[in-house]
């Protein structure tokens, strides 16, 4: 295996590792900017109102997305170790 074909598994690795959380990291962004929003006009700081939803929401989120990550990650996966054998000659 030279340094381009790592590279290149790397580099689908990566774009593989961000399309997969995307739907969440953004979902949570997000509520959290809604829950931030809602305490800045009603002035409550409580840290418990910042925590509670964005875990509900990445929870909603893995439940329906999660069989389509779960399919990405296994197709990358199986694509990795079908290459192998061509990579070790």
């Amino acid at each position: 295996m030279d340094a381009a074909q790592v590279f290149t598994v790397g580099q689908q690795a990566l774009y593989t590792l961000l399309t997969v959380a995307a739907p969440v990291l953004l979902v949570v962004l997000v509520v959290g900017i809604l829950v931030s929003i809602f305490q800045a006009a009603t002035q409550i700081n409580e840290a418990t109102l910042t925590f509670v939803p964005k875990l509900l929401a990445a929870v909603a989120v893995m439940g329906v997305a999660g069989p389509w990550m779960l399919t990405s990650l296994v197709e990358y996966l199986r694509s990795v170790l079908l290459s192998l054998p061509s990579a070790a000659s």
